[in-house]
């Protein structure tokens, strides 16, 4: 049986929506990410980038990397139709996870999640606070800018890249769910999407299963 590994407030409830999605059979395992359980020694042995998702598989190799993950989940379970076949539907949802993943979490979200990574570390920056006010500005910048770039996208479509459910939803979700989190409105396109995914039972039952319900 697969075993994820997630925690609060993470990413991590995108694959295991998606599990939900494709009817795997999975067990979870509830880390403590916020206290330091990604960087202690029992989860450094299964995934020594100490972060979640983390997908032990049935064979026990492990799979780390949101993209990786859902991308493999998608080709394991070709029924549900979670990664289009065609040329051209498979490059838009890659297209889309991507900037998700590595622009508005990457460089956005993680910006004000660990403004620490990104500040000036000299002694007045932080003495005075200046460097994490500065970083995290910046964080909403990008994060704003990049939901404006999706937004008219959605106005064509009910999902992140067409008018059928993929993988790139699972992250367009996460970081929707983020937004209103940090006191960030969606713009209207994006509301319509997150409740289209709200409404969805896969998503009702892992919110429920999260302690969102």
């Amino acid at each position: 049986m697969m075993k994820l590994f997630w925690g609060p407030h993470t990413c991590a409830i995108g694959i295991h929506i998606l599990l939900e999605e494709v009817g795997a059979d999975y067990e979870t395992e509830k880390l403590d990410v916020a206290g330091g359980a990604t960087h202690a020694p029992p989860f450094l042995a299964i995934n020594p980038k100490g972060k979640v998702p983390t997908l032990v598989r049935d064979d026990g190799s492990v799979l780390t990397e949101f993209g990786a993950i859902a991308t493999w989940l998608a080709r394991t379970y070709p029924e549900k139709a979670l990664l289009p076949t065609d040329a051209e539907g498979e490059a838009r949802t890659i297209e889309t996870l991507a900037y998700v993943e590595g622009t508005i979490h990457g460089q956005g979200f993680a910006r004000i999640f660990m403004p620490e990574m990104f500040g000036p570390q000299d002694v007045v920056h932080q003495a005075t606070g200046l460097g994490s006010r500065s970083v995290k500005a910046k964080g909403l910048e990008i994060i704003e800018r990049g939901f404006a770039i999706l937004d008219p996208m959605l106005a064509r479509h009910d999902f992140a890249a067409g008018n059928a459910l993929t993988i790139a939803d699972m992250a367009l979700f996460y970081v929707e769910r983020w937004a209103p989190q940090n006191g960030i409105t969606l713009p209207i396109n994006l509301q319509h999407h997150l409740r289209r995914m709200v409404a969805r039972p896969a998503v009702h039952k892992v919110r429920q299963l999260w302690g969102e319900l």
